[in-house]
């Protein structure tokens, strides 16, 4: 019958937004979220246990204005087992950012509707990976 897999945690979740500065001071100052970091054309905010993205449109995935990560603990299991199911993935796994303490993994499908769904992997990096 193959892996049983159970999306059951949001770790991110990505708004599409016109002007950037005017959209991380709208979430940080008035709404209180924690501001992370700024990579390019994105900027990231705690909020509570889900992280959110804003990003300008100037690339995204699909045709979808908000995606939803879901937070899995293999993200390449996480591939194989959608994939005997018959999902349509329109970016496998791949390596998006090296962290201090660990490696972010993406992979993007689509649902039904043609929604544009994130998975999402931190996978820590041991002492010996660290270092290289």
């Amino acid at each position: 019958m193959g892996t049983a897999l159970h999306l059951n945690e949001i770790g991110q979740i990505a708004l599409t937004v016109s002007d950037l500065p005017a959209s991380v001071e709208f979430y940080r100052d008035v709404l209180g979220m924690n501001f992370l970091f700024n990579s390019g054309t994105m900027a990231f905010l705690q909020c509570g246990s889900v992280r959110l993205l804003l990003g300008t449109a100037e690339k995204s995935v699909g045709d979808s204005a908000t995606i939803v990560y879901f937070r899995v603990p293999d993200i390449q299991l996480a591939h194989e087992t959608l994939v005997g199911k018959g999902v349509p993935f329109t970016e496998p796994p791949h390596l998006v950012a090296r962290m201090k303490s660990h490696d972010l993994w993406l992979a993007f499908l689509k649902d039904p509707a043609g929604n544009t769904l994130g998975l999402m992997s931190e996978i820590q990096r041991t002492p010996e990976k660290e270092m290289k």
